[in-house]
């Protein structure tokens, strides 16, 4: 019995230093398991920020995302907001300098050119003044965009939101 013993004994040391010298990597002190851990753990994070950066260029989420999406138009002079509103949408209010309809013209080609898709609810002037309405999609995010004003001055009120709301109105809050 007291073979079997020192038998038994002597395996379980072998198995022991056979592992610890298998585990541990000589120079660093860590064990292969912590690395392959650390390694594993890594690149899951890395696959998850992957993951949520391309989320995000698909569909913008909240007020900060669709926020990036409203261009500020030329000659701007005032910016009021960014204002939060209804379903995780964002509103901003611009003061600009310039004509009405010039004015106007120019902010639908700089969506245009930030990706949006536009239509033109409503455009007209005369006698000095003048505004439109647009509204517009980008990717899954959903603008309208109001502008007027007389002579050299122009407001624009600029509403986006994630996903197109219930009650897309857009206006100086």
């Amino acid at each position: 019995m007291s073979r079997n013993f020192y038998l038994a004994g002597t395996a379980a040391m072998v198995f022991a230093l056979g592992a610890a010298a298998c585990g541990h990597s000589p120079d660093s002190g860590t064990t292969k398991t912590e690395t392959t851990t650390v390694t594993a753990s890594t690149s899951a994070s890395a696959t998850s920020a992957s993951s949520s950066s391309s989320a995000a260029a698909a569909a913008p989420g909240g007020s900060a995302g669709v926020q990036s999406l409203i261009p500020t138009p030329a000659s701007t002079q005032r910016t009021d907001g960014p204002d939060s509103i209804a379903e995780n949408g964002v509103h901003k209010h611009f003061g600009v300098n310039g004509s009405p309809l010039s004015v106007m013209d120019a902010y639908r080609a700089a969506l245009e050119a930030q990706g949006w898709t536009v239509s033109v609810l409503n455009s007209g002037g005369g006698g000095g003044g003048g505004g439109a309405t647009y509204a517009g999609t980008n990717g899954t995010a959903y603008g309208v965009f109001v502008g007027g004003g007389y002579g050299g001055s122009t407001n624009l009120d600029a509403c986006a939101w994630p996903a197109k709301p219930a009650n897309p109105s857009c206006g100086s809050n």
